[in-house]
């Protein structure tokens, strides 16, 4: 299905495009790229730049990226570690530090981290001075192939997980395969819970060639990461072109997600990774959509098997019960005039977003 057109710039990097007019921005992918000068520049206006970054990442890449930096005044600003950060305290954080070294519209922000910087970096940017520019830098395989494209930014809530944000894309993002080097397995593992998402709403046959080949992303085998991130970033580029603010078609870039945020927020952010949760929650939108009779049980067992091949779970948290699953999904983003939508699916590469299901089968699948 993929008609992403992709372009081999060097030998070991790949540029891709996300066509969305005057914003247009590309996505490169390769090694070594996070100290190249030359990757940074065009997307860099004036001559400051706020490097956001995590206690976690950036003693293990900040300097590479300054390194691509010496043209520019560079400051940093350091952020506590995990998903149970991303909050309006530590949003401030990057305020602070942008306001207490005078920057100003001219600045640009690079997001230098996983999901978490990625989507507070993004989301300062879009909100600070009423808009600068930022570039994604993202080091998890995660934030790779799903929040680093696409302009998504928000902070958790208390009652909901990325319920305060915008939609701010960036200007370029830069995507060094060898920071997956210092990922922790279970980090690769959630992850490829958003890759294998790719093969089950639009792409059929990216989801047979994962079937053979998860072992060696979970292995960290270059060539099969380069493939799996670029078919992902493709798929997701496609899709933000055509839905950029998720009216229609994005929706589905959600599969799993309602189940899997509902998860997120009733243990603690953190507790569970985004990854994690997702998996646990496409596995209840395959058998909600098997129910339904809309999905076969034989697809049903194929998914169960490749995110048991991936190390991640397929079924939610032991104790959670039904109406926890209602309450928390009730103030879902894709819940619209007070009606419940979900993705679901007809077929591996078939994803469909709908609210046209029976209560008594939803509520079977949140008793399981």
């Amino acid at each position: 299905m993929l008609s992403k057109k992709i372009k081999w710039r060097e030998e070991n990097m790949i540029e891709l495009k996300v066509d969305l007019g005057e914003r247009n921005y590309p996505i490169f992918i390769g090694e070594s790229l996070l100290s190249d000068p030359e990757l940074y520049k065009p997307y860099i206006a004036g001559n400051k730049v706020m490097i956001v970054t995590n206690e976690t990442v950036g003693p293990l890449y900040e300097q590479q990226v300054r390194q691509a930096l010496v043209d520019y005044e560079v400051d940093t600003v350091v952020l506590p570690d995990g998903e149970q950060y991303k909050n309006w305290e530590t949003l401030n954080l990057i305020f602070d530090a942008l306001l207490e070294k005078a920057h100003s519209r001219k600045t640009t922000i690079i997001a230098l981290g996983g999901g978490v910087v990625g989507d507070m970096a993004g989301f300062a940017a879009a909100s600070y001075q009423r808009g600068i520019d930022f570039i994604q830098v993202p080091t998890t395989l995660l934030s790779q192939v799903d929040s680093s494209v696409g302009g998504k930014t928000a902070i958790n809530h208390p009652m909901g997980k990325n319920m305060i944000g915008a939609f701010y894309q960036p200007k370029a993002v830069l995507i060094d395969i060898l920071t997956l080097q210092t990922l922790p397995p279970n980090e690769v593992s959630a992850g490829i819970a958003e890759v294998i998402k790719y093969g089950l709403i639009r792409e059929p046959d990216f989801f047979v060639w994962l079937e053979e080949n998860v072992g060696r992303i979970k292995g960290l085998d270059s060539d099969a990461l380069t493939y799996a991130i670029r078919t992902s970033c493709a798929c997701k580029a496609e899709v933000v072109e055509i839905d950029e603010k998720e009216g229609g078609l994005r929706a589905i870039l959600n599969l799993g997600h309602t189940f899997g945020h509902a998860i997120e927020t009733h243990k603690g952010y953190g507790a569970w990774l985004h990854g994690e949760a997702v998996a646990a929650g496409m596995v209840m939108a395959a058998e909600l959509s098997c129910l339904e009779g809309w999905l076969t049980s034989q697809d049903v067992a194929r998914i169960r098997a490749i995110l048991i091949d991936s190390d991640l779970p397929i079924n939610g948290p032991e104790g959670m019960l039904m109406q926890e699953y209602q309450r928390l999904m009730s103030v879902d983003k894709k819940v619209l005039d007070g009606t419940l939508r979900l993705v679901l699916m007809r077929s591996i590469g078939e994803a469909f977003v709908s609210s046209e299901f029976s209560s008594e089968n939803l509520n079977t699948i949140l008793s399981k």
